[in-house]
């Protein structure tokens, strides 16, 4: 098997840059799927991404459309020019996809945590010369997505490109999933062949904030964005918080800066780590506050001392070896 850096994945220059990819999180109907093409077409979006089938964590919610709107998609194609992209999740989804002829299909985040699933959907798609995305797993584990690629590799796909959609994030996090800059950042260094588009609708979980995160993004040289972009957000019937209209995007769109990674800025980028950290942190304390105010009401009623230094030299015993672990 080839390995990943050596593989020549020039997919990408065939696009702008950045590459944006846009469209509503689920294919509802046919009317709201191609009103919301023709939008981003007359804005020039080069492809358009709608979910058609929709993992969801509990039943009973909206989980796709299926079939019937992979022919909507279709029609987007013959009517725009535009490509095409949705989610596929197992060797059913990649049979009906190519047979409507989807031109990118990509490996959602609950799937890519799975080497079982991906290995299925990427004996489903051997040799074929579409291009796959793959979205990073749930949990930051790098050899999990390392892993995701060389099973695509082995099975002789070689246009493959990453989403970066963030992570699981710890609660009261400022956003939906966690950024974790510094592993698209490494994912950039050691395989700069595979590009990597960012994904600011599922990391900040709603509209606020997604120009500027695109914007830090693009900073730190991914190749492009996917953006989830529906005609009539307020009424989208999944995800209606983190979509934004397609006139909202080319807003966003005229506001934003390519730069080459070349000239990308060391110092923002450290800057954008020491940020996420900092929000770790504070998270961090504020749930140590809580159980110390619960911890210290239990005491007051108990009549217990307010310092106990038996406890005090069992903390300090148990944390010493573990600073020395961190280096510090």
């Amino acid at each position: 098997m080839q390995p990943i850096d050596k593989i020549n994945n020039d997919w990408i220059l065939q696009f702008k840059k950045p590459l944006i990819i846009a469209g509503p999180c689920s294919a509802e109907t046919q009317e709201q799927v191609l009103e919301t093409a023709s939008k981003l077409s007359k804005a020039s979006i080069p492809v358009f991404r709608a979910g058609i089938w929709k993992p969801r964590t509990k039943p009973g919610n909206f989980e796709g459309i299926g079939e019937i709107g992979l022919k909507w998609l279709q029609k987007v194609k013959e009517e725009t020019g535009m490509l095409i992209a949705t989610e596929v999740a197992n060797a059913t989804h990649v049979k009906y996809a190519i047979a409507y002829n989807i031109d990118i299909l990509w490996i959602g985040a609950r799937s890519t945590v799975n080497p079982f699933s991906v290995q299925e959907i990427a004996e489903s798609l051997k040799d074929t010369d579409k291009i796959i995305l793959i979205k990073n797993p749930i949990h930051p584990d790098f050899d999990l997505l390392k892993g995701a690629i060389e099973r695509l590799i082995a099975q002789g796909i070689k246009n493959i490109g990453v989403i970066h959609r963030g992570f699981s994030a710890y609660k009261n996090a400022p956003y939906r999933n966690s950024p974790n800059w510094r592993m698209a950042l490494d994912f950039i260094i050691r395989f700069p062949n595979i590009p990597i588009l960012f994904d600011p609708s599922h990391i900040c979980g709603q509209r606020k904030g997604i120009s500027k995160i695109a914007q830090q993004a693009l900073n730190c040289a991914l190749s492009g964005l996917m953006i989830e972009t529906h005609c009539s957000p307020d009424k989208a019937w999944s995800d209606a918080k983190q979509q934004i209209t397609p006139e909202k995007l080319l807003e966003i769109l005229k506001c934003i800066e390519f730069r080459n990674k070349n000239t990308r800025q060391k110092l923002e980028v450290l800057l954008l780590q020491i940020d996420e950290q900092d929000h770790h942190i504070l998270s961090l304390l504020s749930e140590r506050f809580k159980l110390s105010t619960i911890f210290g009401k239990l005491k007051k009623n108990y009549n217990l001392p307010i310092v106990q230094h038996n406890r005090w030299e069992q903390i300090i015993d148990e944390l010493k070896p573990y600073i020395k672990q961190l280096d510090i």
